[in-house]
């Protein structure tokens, strides 16, 4: 076997799912014009160092290609020619996770309006349904400390996120992490449909109905590991390809 060749295999279908994924945050309205990323870990370099994929400052989730994302070290440094530049503040907080985080393949951080609204309220997100119950309480938060610009947050936040999947950053947003762009994507999924269903549940103003303590304990154990895995990478991610290829193929370009 061809090291060479196998890494290179790799980065291509990472390429193309991370792509993927650009496009459907835009379908799901989760893009928010220029701003948050989704980034991905390709197999690092020769010297050990460590190696990213991020989306090229300027262009829409909509507008994103597999060729056109931007291949950056752990330094932020771009390692292959492009016309495009990086968001300073995408770097700040996804390098801090992918660094910390081995198993953090795949790290997904978004400005949705559900999403920064539940991240505005002191409770955080509620266990009021299903998709909540999913989340559980594998959910980390972060205080506002500015724009992600000053790499001395990073500490903060990856002792903040620890050992979880999921992050409300307070006043600020959403992130999600996974072993794969498949998992990042399923977890994402689940917190934001969990905070627009939130939003939508409050403001009815009538009385909440509460989940029983033992199923809140039961969701996550029915849901989670091996189970959550084999659902996003064989079930999911599979049917979302074929939906981002019916809404354009040059995804893949």
């Amino acid at each position: 076997m061809d090291p060479a060749a196998d890494d290179l295999a790799t980065e291509r279908r990472i390429r193309r799912d991370l792509a993927a994924f650009y496009r459907l945050a835009a379908h799901f309205g989760w893009d928010d014009l220029l701003s948050t990323h989704i980034s991905a870990r390709l197999p690092d370099a020769p010297d050990g160092s460590e190696v990213f994929l991020i989306n090229p400052y300027g262009l829409l989730f909509e507008e994103v290609t597999a060729s056109s994302l931007v291949k950056i070290n752990g330094a932020g440094e771009i390692l292959e020619p492009t016309p495009y530049r990086i968001n300073r503040a995408g770097f700040v907080i996804h390098s801090a996770v992918h660094h910390a985080r081995p198993d953090a393949g795949c790290v997904v951080h978004l400005h949705t309006r559900n999403g920064v609204a539940v991240s505005a309220t002191r409770q955080g997100l509620l266990p009021l349904n299903q998709s909540a119950l999913i989340v559980g309480d594998d959910v980390a938060y972060h205080d506002f400390e500015g724009v992600a610009f000053d790499m001395d947050e990073q500490p903060r936040f990856v002792r903040d996120l620890g050992a979880k999947h999921y992050m409300i950053l307070r006043n600020h947003g959403t992130l999600a992490i996974g072993a794969t762009v498949a998992e990042a994507f399923s977890r994402i999924y689940f917190l934001e449909w969990s905070c627009d269903v939130q939003v939508r549940t409050l403001a009815m103003g009538a009385e909440l109905y509460p989940v029983a303590p033992e199923a809140i304990a039961k969701v996550p154990q029915q849901t989670g590991g091996e189970f959550a895995r084999r659902y996003a990478t064989e079930l999911l991610w599979p049917a979302m390809l074929r939906k981002v290829e019916r809404l354009d193929p040059a995804f893949a370009d």
